[in-house]
């Protein structure tokens, strides 16, 4: 099977609500988007076009590239179906795979069920071909075999991204409830922040936002984070495919910006925390990492954006603390980041309604299973004459 250079359909998945931006990054790498969904993108190619997408991308989760699709409505169907790909021309007899699965269907109580019987399939295969088994597990760190079954269809894929590529790898330290690295990078270009103006994170906890901004800024691929993806672990892979893609994100890489990235936190650990990402990052030499309250985090007069990542449930204390806090940050802004761009990030549209400034976009997100938003203020000489009802 000449899946490294045959084309076939590539399902890019990311977070819900993440696939505008996925799109965007998708076609500035000169690919054609055919389809768009909630959770992701598709488009047609190769394993070998799935390389560079998946050293690129920020905003995606797992590149999938589809083998087969076929009519099961029961595991025994299911089984015979998988069974007649030729397995033995993918994965390598003393190799590792794993499987992963979406599955809904009424004869399925379990996905682990269906994960063993597609395991069952590619390793009965292998076994009459070869004469040898592979070995199988949970392990996402070699040959990736991902199903996704919804009522009688069924698709099967390689999974060429392996572990997640929404996270970008160089976070070390998490800190307390960090947000997810695919997230900042899609509330960052939500924001529509021209990568070449002063950028600022108060409250920016471990860090994520500012460094998200940094290699936007300097053009760092997530690639340049890691070495281990699944398309590697699959037979007929060309290293060299692989290191040039690497060699053309070094090259576009740049070292230096013309402006201001500045991130504050008023707990020294956080910064702390927060400046050691930034070195795994490479970028710590290009974000100004303040210890602060937020109000007195410096706003220089060249203009640019602002975010606001604060917290939004209860581990700041009592309810009157953190209507406290939004208010706050609403005075700030109106006061002291004139002619900004402010963005407020936060899953509580209670609190939201203390911050006291008119929204000029609601741009809707996801943390986790939570429902957010990206709430946009434009910071005019005057803005305080707008108050939100």
């Amino acid at each position: 099977m000449q899946v490294f250079h045959n084309k076939s359909r590539i399902i890019i998945t990311c977070n819900k609500r993440l696939s505008p931006y996925l799109q965007q990054e998708v076609e500035a790498l000169g690919y054609t988007v055919t389809k768009v969904f909630n959770t992701g993108v598709e488009l047609e190619g190769s394993v070998n076009d799935c390389i560079p997408l998946n050293l690129n991308l920020r905003c995606a989760s797992q590149i999938l590239y589809s083998l087969k699709s076929f009519r099961a409505e029961n595991p025994t169907q299911l089984y015979q179906e998988l069974l007649s790909i030729a397995w033995e021309d993918l994965i390598d007899f003393t190799g590792y795979f794993s499987v992963t699965s979406n599955v809904n269907n009424p004869s399925i109580t379990t996905p682990l069920f269906a994960n063993l019987k597609v395991k069952d399939a590619i390793v009965d295969r292998i076994k009459e071909k070869k004469g040898i088994r592979p070995n199988t597990g949970s392990d996402n760190n070699k040959a990736v075999i991902s199903l996704y079954w919804q009522d009688d269809y069924a698709e099967i894929f390689i999974d060429t991204s392996g572990g997640t590529l929404a996270k970008h790898s160089y976070r070390k330290i998490p800190g307390k409830a960090p947000i997810l690295e695919a997230l900042a990078t899609s509330i960052i270009l939500a924001s529509g922040w021209d990568q070449k103006s002063t950028f600022i994170a108060p409250m920016c906890g471990s860090g994520t936002l500012a460094i998200e901004a940094a290699l936007l800024a300097t053009h760092k691929r997530p690639g340049l984070f890691r070495m281990n993806y699944g398309f590697m672990h699959i037979m007929g892979y060309d290293e060299e495919v692989f290191f040039q893609a690497r060699r053309n994100l070094k090259d576009q890489a740049r070292k230096e910006i013309g402006f201001k990235i500045i991130a504050s936190d008023i707990s020294k650990d956080a910064v702390t925390i927060a400046e050691k990402n930034a070195q795994t990052a490479g970028v710590a030499h290009l974000i100004e990492f303040i210890t602060c309250d937020f109000a007195d985090t410096p706003i220089p007069e060249q203009p640019g954006v602002i975010i606001f990542n604060p917290e939004y449930g209860e581990r700041l204390g009592i309810h009157t603390q953190l209507e406290a806090t939004y208010k706050r940050m609403g005075d700030f802004m109106k006061q002291q980041c004139k002619d900004y761009r402010g963005y407020i990030f936060t899953g509580n549209p209670d609190l939201a309604k203390k911050i006291g400034l008119r929204t000029s976009r609601r741009i809707e997100f996801y943390n986790g299973k939570l429902d957010c938003r990206l709430l946009e203020y434009q910071l005019y000489e005057g803005t305080k004459r707008g108050h939100k009802s």
